[in-house]
């Protein structure tokens, strides 16, 4: 990379981090919680959807991506997670003691949330800021190679279900839901969340009735949280005659348990009840048109710089 000592500056790719086994479970939902009691039930049901899918391999294709995109940039990338291990400021400090001085960090969460990005951001400042310069990519839902990795993905997988359910299947687009108060006080995660999901479907070439959008996931706590629901999605579409559905989820970038439990399972059953079937597009996971999407932010920021 012109005019960068490889030494000296490294990609951090932030991750939301998974439960290694079903024993972590309490570990890992104190992380989420910040260390907040969390109640019995809720380890309990957790505890019973990843035993329902056996492992949750975000972890190993969160540092498989950072292993690609290691490659495809020539620079360091560490890897860091924000409620598992490596956990952030472990990272933040290795990095320090390798000598880095100037980061691009990354949230393999396009959309920014300050439920997500923004909690990694605090996670890599800490309370005295970095020992190197950061630039932080605040969101790109909108990159134009994400926006290429979802269409391919959702194109190989709707032709085929569609030619499965022998009708043109509508399409439920997906992101995780937060709490309504977010948005109230003016996170733009529902907006970025809805405009990726726009630019997937006219790259597609979709109509507007092919697609629909609803938030998934939505927490266990208590207060209202982002919709519509996939559920309620599920219904409408129904009462509109369709008989079954397609998912693409456009917030998350890899397997992790809210797609192979929420959709593979969850909603897959709820549908099922409700006399319709559901397929889902593969996940980007190694994806190369997403690592060359990572790669161009990385170089576009060290260009700036």
């Amino acid at each position: 990379m012109a005019d960068q000592d490889s030494n000296s500056t490294a990609v951090l790719l932030l991750a939301h981090g998974t439960a290694d086994s079903l024993d972590d479970i309490p570990e890992f939902l104190r992380n989420v919680t910040g260390g907040r009691p969390v109640p019995p039930q809720v380890i309990e049901e957790v505890r019973h959807r990843y035993s329902l899918i056996g492992h949750s391999p975000m972890n190993e294709i969160t540092a498989r991506q950072g292993e690609l995109l290691a490659s495809a940039t020539g620079l360091p990338v560490y890897v860091a997670m924000r409620n598992w291990k490596p956990l952030i400021p472990e990272v933040v400090k290795k990095m320090e003691q390798d000598g880095v001085q100037k980061v691009v960090a990354i949230c393999l969460a396009p959309q920014n949330s300050r439920t997500s990005v923004g909690l990694y951001r605090k996670a890599v400042e800490g309370a005295n800021g970095t020992p190197f310069v950061l630039d932080f990519v605040e969101s790109w839902h909108d990159h134009p190679l994400l926006i290429r990795a979802f269409t391919e993905r959702l194109r190989e997988g709707w032709d085929k279900a569609c030619r499965q359910a022998g009708v043109r299947l509508p399409i439920i687009f997906t992101a995780h839901s937060v709490p309504q108060r977010t948005i109230a006080e003016g996170d733009p995660y529902e907006t970025q969340s809805r405009e990726t999901a726009d630019l997937v479907a006219k790259s597609t070439g979709l109509s507007a009735h092919d697609w629909t959008f609803a938030f998934q996931s939505q927490g266990m706590s208590g207060g209202a949280w982002l919709g519509p629901t996939v559920e309620d999605t599920i219904q409408n579409l129904k009462s509109q005659g369709h008989i079954g559905v397609f998912v693409q989820p456009v917030g998350f970038l890899c397997d992790h348990v809210e797609v192979l439990y929420d959709i593979d399972t969850g909603f897959r059953d709820y549908a099922k009840k409700e006399g319709m079937r559901l397929w889902r597009a593969e996940s980007l996971n190694e994806s190369p048109e997403l690592i060359r999407a990572l790669a161009d932010i990385v170089h576009s920021r060290l260009q700036e710089s």
